[in-house]
């Protein structure tokens, strides 16, 4: 397109890809009852970070941290009450639990696979239980740690996700069956979302490692199209063709909406994780994380709404209870919570993985901020 007409037309497209977004945005539910972000970033060096965070606004979830050693026996309960599947540990692992329960919302393992929960309220559909297979059928809390203590990289969750049956199994705290999708990246930077349909277990690609709550995830690949840079012809463009973004020049981040709803965080997260600084290796990477997902944090007062069951905020600081970031080439954790933005470190290399027991540790020894106070020298 030329100058000129580019400039005539400019305004023209503006409006027309804005007015694509309203519609698209009107087509699927608003997303008040949840508020899960997470982004990725890659170093210079290789080093793949995945961070995310973690909003719950009805009541404490009392995360605790989890170190699971090799060969530990896991076994699995399902809606009957009958076994369902069972295995022992192939790969040691550290995850953030909840209600102080073996429920992993996030985690990595030893080979640097990761696995995080985000809701899907309003999208998310198990298959129907069936009592026949419930020697391959594993509960949804239960999918992070069978991926993470069996599997190695991406690919080969994809293999295993064909042969298993993920149902859903009633939690009494949330009053009903967790809705959940589930991301996860390797240190090759691969990246896949396991969502729940209808009954039917569907992989995408997540090539800009970016994710967060619904709809589905090829509606949100779908609607980054409307923010494409309109200063460049885009002929032929499809959804998973999409790499990377290029924000138009001068714009840059005019006209992403700022809202909290699970498109717009998305829109954003994909803009401030592909135009985040350069950085050298993991240990750098991990401030830029940081400072993308403060972009995400919220207070109790502005997502009161978020979550299920009975509230009760009482203790509580913040919606975003707590934020992690794992590396994956260099296996090692960081987070911080509601109570102390102190970022935290947890070093693969110093756990024992062959220990005979699960370690837990909380994620604050005290709920209160670690503050350096300073004192001028007396002249």
């Amino acid at each position: 397109m030329s100058t000129a007409l580019h400039a005539k037309w400019k305004p023209q497209l503006k409006a027309l890809c804005a007015a694509v977004a309203v519609v698209f945005a009107a087509s699927a539910p608003i997303q008040s009852a949840t508020a899960c972000t997470g982004v990725t970033l890659i170093a210079e060096d290789g080093a793949v970070i995945f961070a995310r965070t973690e909003e719950w606004g009805t009541f404490d979830l009392n995360s605790r941290i989890a170190i699971v050693p090799r060969g530990y026996q896991i076994n699995t309960e399902l809606p009957d009450g009958k076994k369902g599947m069972s295995w022992k540990t192939k790969y040691g692992l550290v995850g953030v639990d909840a209600l102080n329960k073996d429920l992993f919302i996030d985690g990595m393992n030893e080979k640097g696979l990761t696995a995080n929960l985000f809701y899907h309220e309003g999208f998310a559909e198990y298959a129907k239980y069936d009592p026949a297979k419930a020697s391959d059928s594993v509960p949804i809390l239960a999918l992070a740690p069978y991926l993470l203590s069996n599997f190695s990289n991406t690919d080969e969750v994809r293999a295993v996700l064909e042969k298993i049956h993920v149902v859903g199994v009633y939690v009494d705290a949330i009053g009903g069956v967790p809705p959940v999708h589930i991301f996860l990246t390797d240190p090759r930077g691969k990246a896949i979302v396991v969502e729940f349909t209808k009954g039917v277990t569907t992989v995408h690609e997540a090539p800009l490692g970016v994710v967060t709550n619904g709809p589905n995830y090829d509606w949100h690949m779908n609607n980054l199209l409307n923010y494409v840079n309109l200063d460049e012809p885009l002929p032929h463009r499809h959804a998973k063709d999409i790499k990377s973004i290029k924000f138009g020049a001068g714009a840059r981040l005019y006209g992403l909406p700022g809202d909290l709803t699970s498109p717009s965080r998305f829109l954003r997260a994909a803009a401030y994780a592909n135009t985040a600084r350069k950085t050298a290796d993991g240990d750098e990477t991990l401030y830029e994380a940081f400072r993308v997902l403060d972009n995400f944090n919220l207070t109790v007062g502005t997502a009161a709404a978020e979550g299920g069951g009975e509230v009760n905020q009482q203790g509580m600081r913040s919606s975003t209870i707590w934020t992690t970031a794992y590396d994956t080439k260099n296996l090692v954790m960081h987070y911080h919570t509601m109570h102390n933005r102190r970022v935290r470190e947890l070093d693969f290399n110093n756990l024992d993985f062959d220990a005979r027991a699960v370690v837990r540790l909380p994620l604050d020894r005290e709920k209160t901020q670690d503050i350096e106070k300073l004192i001028p020298p007396k002249s």
